[in-house]
């Protein structure tokens, strides 16, 4: 007799400011783990975003309109009591370099300590996409650089209405 499967449910946490190709692959990685992905985009005051927090949850929503098995939310607080509280079973987390992996395992070790029953999975974007983050983004777009490519369609309009150059 085969056990009843329960849906499995993750947590892909991160500012987003803007949501990037690497995180768009991270997210296509983690639905290949888990049956749902709540998309965390948090309010991190250490940060202070070019995009305000529902601009964020805005392009991350039409970067998956057709995905039912994602959902985004508005985060602030403890991360692991917030995927306790939606029944979810891990936090991923993508790690593009050694350096990163670093404060990443420190994160998870805490959130381990914070919540026994939420485990820290963490993902490697493609080898396209590992070079690439959102200060990297914004700062190239600022500065005129082509970034079309390494942002979804609709973010790379946006980007260039937000840094728009007068003539």
């Amino acid at each position: 007799m085969r056990a009843s499967h329960t849906p499995s449910l993750a947590v892909y946490p991160g500012t987003f400011d803007p949501i990037t190709m690497g995180h768009v692959d991270i997210i296509n990685r983690a639905l290949n783990l888990f049956d749902r992905l709540i998309v965390a985009v948090a309010v991190n005051s250490a940060k202070d975003p070019v995009f305000s927090l529902d601009e964020r949850v805005a392009m991350i929503e039409e970067s998956f309109l057709d995905r039912s098995r994602i959902e985004v939310h508005r985060v602030s607080g403890l991360l692991v009591d917030f995927a306790h509280r939606q029944k979810a079973k891990a936090i991923v987390r993508g790690i593009r370099a050694v350096s990163d992996f670093d404060y990443e395992f420190q994160l998870a070790l805490m959130n381990r300590k914070l919540n026994r029953e939420v485990d820290s999975v963490f993902l490697m974007p493609g080898f396209r996409w590992i070079f690439i983050s959102s200060s990297i983004i914004k700062d190239a777009a600022r500065n005129g650089g082509d970034i079309g490519d390494l942002v979804p369609p609709h973010v790379h309009r946006k980007l260039l209405e937000k840094f728009a150059r007068p003539v």
